[in-house]
């Protein structure tokens, strides 16, 4: 608020980039607003509820949550990365602990509470030290934050908010929460062999020295008791994958049927499964809420409709956090819209990257950096984007750059740096894991640890980044890397 003061003192302004004024025939010159003035303030004080309620990623995050709450709190997700892990074979251990930490994002807290220390246990039963175990989930599950074979809960928070971002210029683009489908499945496909190098050739020479505290015999069996499944959990993961593949098959009969509701027979071509697309947030509710109840009926963890509503609402009490996050980045980004700086910020800086002459994939890297440094000092993957994202979603649109390609190059510098910042809430329950089997392991010793994953993470992501605008690949369903600069219009038209 007060910077808009100073710079609507300062007479700041840019032409919009697609408004012309009919008076004129040019663009329509847009001034920075003070948002202390008194249309302004009673924009904000009457317009509060509806400035909240109608931030697009509200809506999306509960919905999904609705569901990964289910699936999470039946134990379906627990269950399924133990049962995942008890059969691996020693030669493929570190790459299996590394795609089923960053599956287990879906399951939000669980992958760090479960995961990570499940992956000590399961080392040290294998006759590998346990902190390497250790260090190879945390690297997975916060350095491959982004990393997943489907979209879920974050695709929806972040592409939520490339949405908000995106109508503070550019009104009426709405986001697909399989925007960046393609892309985060490479992630995870990269990251996975950069993952293993690192753990078994850098990793686990440097912490076999440490000598391990306890019983190795108590370690032993708490490894039988939390790797081993019961009958009754076994038969639920059977039920949820019938569903699962239940709801596939729905889903794909409403998109091949003949008169197929989630198919716009009279749009152009390219926009026909635009529905399908906008279907997919409800998919995604369902596959984690039907196989989470399939799963809670058949291991007796949801015995009554009770318990399946208990756990949904458990899911929203969880939402307590987010609900006030959201709240403020609402506003902020409603505000930022209001006062016309982010439209003049990425007007003006959309001008100087055209006049810098530098390439497509030198901009997003430089999006991808600055996002990674960032994230040094700010941990919340949410809280950061709806901050920048007002500004360079827009911008880059100004430069032919699609929204989900940039939300894309943040993602990587995100999750780059997450493993080697104090900040980032769960590095410390990550120290409190390794301690637990080595005393002298500090903070200093776990971000050493932890460094050359973040470099190997980050410089793969970079090429990955960069090769994907160079070579022009789909992000997901609909979503390109690049997109036509929209057309300017006249006002009143």
């Amino acid at each position: 608020m007060a910077i808009s003061v100073v710079a609507a003192w300062a007479g700041w302004s840019a032409p919009h980039p697609v408004e012309i004024d009919p008076d004129t025939g040019t663009n329509r010159i847009i001034a920075v607003e003070s948002l202390i003035s008194a249309q302004n303030l009673r924009r904000l004080l009457t317009e509060m509820p509806e400035t909240f309620t109608h931030f697009p990623p509200l809506g999306y995050v509960l919905t999904v949550m609705l569901g990964a709450g289910v699936a999470e709190r039946s134990g379906l997700f627990a269950t399924a990365m133990r049962a995942s892990m008890a059969k691996v074979s020693a030669f493929w251990l570190t790459p299996a602990v590394a795609l089923v930490s960053m599956m287990g994002n879906h399951a939000a807290d669980a992958a760090f509470v479960v995961m990570i220390p499940l992956a000590g246990i399961i080392y040290h039963a294998a006759g590998r030290h346990p902190l390497v175990g250790i260090a190879a989930s945390f690297a997975a599950v916060s350095g491959g934050f982004s990393a997943n074979l489907l979209p879920g809960q974050l695709d929806a928070l972040l592409l939520g908010i490339t949405e908000a971002s995106v109508n503070t210029v550019f009104e009426g683009w709405t986001a697909n929460i399989a925007g960046n489908w393609y892309f985060i499945a490479a992630m995870t496909i990269i990251y996975l062999p950069v993952i293993w190098y690192v753990t078994d050739r850098m990793i686990e020479p440097r912490l076999s020295g440490y000598a391990l505290d306890g019983s190795a015999m108590e370690a032993e069996k708490d490894a039988g008791e939390q790797t081993a499944t019961s009958p009754e959990e076994r038969r639920g993961l059977k039920h949820a994958g019938l569903v699962v593949l239940a709801l596939v098959a729905l889903w794909a009969m409403l998109v091949l049927m003949p008169d197929a509701p989630l198919v716009d027979p009279d749009a152009p071509p390219e926009g026909r499964l635009t529905p399908f697309y906008r279907s997919l947030l409800p998919f995604f509710l369902l596959v984690f809420l039907l196989p989470g109840w399939a799963y809670g009926r058949a291991a007796g963890t949801i015995r009554s409709q009770a318990d399946l509503v208990e756990m949904m609402a458990g899911a929203m009490k969880d939402m307590g956090y987010y609900m006030v996050l959201a709240f403020a980045a609402a506003h902020f980004v409603a505000m930022f819209a209001w006062s016309n700086m982010g439209l003049v910020l990425a007007v003006d800086g959309a001008d100087a990257l055209r006049a810098s002459g530098l390439p497509s994939w030198a901009m997003l890297l430089g999006v991808l950096i600055f996002g990674a440094t960032l994230n040094l000092l700010i941990g919340s993957a949410s809280a950061k984007w709806a901050v920048l994202g007002p500004v360079m979603v827009p911008m880059l649109m100004l430069l032919g750059l699609s929204p989900e390609m940039t939300t894309a190059a943040y993602r990587v510098g995100d999750s780059g740096t997450n493993i080697i910042t104090p900040l980032m809430p769960y590095f410390p329950l990550v120290l409190v894991f390794c301690q637990r089997w080595t005393k002298e392991f500090g903070l200093g010793s776990l971000t050493a640890t932890m460094m050359p994953y973040a470099l190997g993470i980050m410089v793969t992501g970079m090429m990955l980044t960069a090769g994907w605008v160079i070579l022009d690949l789909p992000l997901g369903p609909g979503a390109q890397v690049f997109m036509d600069v929209p057309a300017a219009v006249t006002i009143g038209e």
